[in-house]
């Protein structure tokens, strides 16, 4: 075959994944505007097939009301909702479970419209199984997560499990990301730099551990407990920080502790950013190192101000729901920037067999 018609057709089964990597992020930001919206537990069944159609008619829409009545976030948290209310979080967590449906569609006909037109090859096939277990996978956790929510004396969803299904839909856009890449022409050029590679993958370690302390942050709703710049309620280091035990609980169940830690890891990797953006300035590398090297420092920068903007309006309910999606979009992104970097310094180019 051709390079010209492989590189042709790679670029056309990348730009299919990438499609995946925006709905991802989409699927990712619906999430987030359930959870602060509170209608992640409006539907309190499991219907991958029946459930893609919304209640039809006035008894459809009172027998799911009568289900999610039953919850104890109904009886001790939205007692006072009206069937209309309910209609109101029940389309969020159907238009987020619409969104995954969607998703696997568009997956599943790319995946035969490029198989028929012989654009996939041997060496894509396993990457591509990869894909679909990765999202079947998420799908199970997002039905762990919500039933997480429904037993006696739970409010809301986990936050653990909360946490899992955030990082898992992470590692599918991240996975979904590096394939696509692998495909790009454009990314064929690549810079070998193990010190540059190092610091990459250090700082990916450090928004990983960003990143489960944020879902911590989000589960608890631990931005509320200290809506205050740049003290945490008048203090920098909260008395309550070890006050439950075992000490190891403070660092996954205390909300104070939780919210210090999270404010600390956003500093810290504000400042090991700036210092992999000045340290990298003078490496003899392709224009998309320098590009996304410099995006990563504005998007650091950014996320800072929006985090601190996100707690400062915790208590305002409209604020805090656009700026905490802000914050989520914006983290994203910045996952995005440093997989592009380590990509490209990641040394030799190991292509698809075709």
């Amino acid at each position: 075959m051709e390079k010209s018609l492989i590189d042709k057709n790679n670029r056309q089964v990348a730009n299919w994944l990438l499609i995946g990597v925006g709905m991802i992020v989409i699927q990712v930001l619906l999430g987030g505007i359930t959870r602060l919206t509170e209608s992640g537990l409006s539907i309190t069944e499991w219907k991958p097939i029946t459930g893609a159609l919304p209640p039809m008619n006035d008894a459809s829409w009172q027998a799911e009301f009568d289900k999610y009545r039953n919850t104890d976030q109904f009886k001790y948290v939205h007692q006072d909702f009206s069937i209309s209310d309910f209609k109101f979080i029940f389309y969020w967590e159907w238009g987020h479970r619409q969104w995954a449906r969607l998703m696997g569609l568009v997956f599943l006909t790319g995946f035969i419209y490029f198989l028929l037109k012989k654009k996939i090859t041997k060496g894509m096939i396993i990457p591509m199984l990869i894909l679909f277990l990765l999202g079947a996978l998420q799908g199970a956790i997002g039905w762990i997560m919500v039933q997480s929510g429904l037993v006696p004396e739970k409010f809301y969803v986990g936050h653990i499990e909360l946490t899992t299904h955030f990082i898992a839909a992470l590692v599918l856009l991240c996975y979904t990301l590096w394939f696509a890449l692998g495909l790009l022409p454009s990314f064929k050029e690549h810079v070998y730099d193990r010190r540059v590679k190092n610091m990459l993958v250090f700082l990916l370690g450090i928004i990983f551990i960003q990143l489960v302390y944020g879902g911590f942050m989000a589960g608890l709703k631990a931005a509320a407990t200290a809506p205050t710049w740049p003290d945490i309620n008048g203090s920098f280091i909260p008395a309550a920080f070890s006050e439950l035990t075992p000490w190891s609980s403070n660092l996954v169940n205390n909300k104070l502790a939780i919210h210090f830690i999270h404010r600390g890891i956003a500093y810290l990797l504000l400042i090991v950013a700036t210092i992999f953006y000045l340290r990298t300035g003078n490496i003899n590398a392709n224009p998309a190192f320098k590009k996304y090297r410099l995006a990563l420092l504005a998007l650091m920068f950014a996320q800072v101000l929006l985090g601190v903007l996100t707690v400062l309006n915790a208590t305002n309910s409209t604020h805090f729901l656009w700026l905490g999606v802000a914050h989520q979009f914006t983290a994203m992104l910045i996952v995005i920037c440093i997989i592009i970097l380590i990509y490209i310094v990641r040394g030799k180019r190991v292509p698809l067999r075709i």
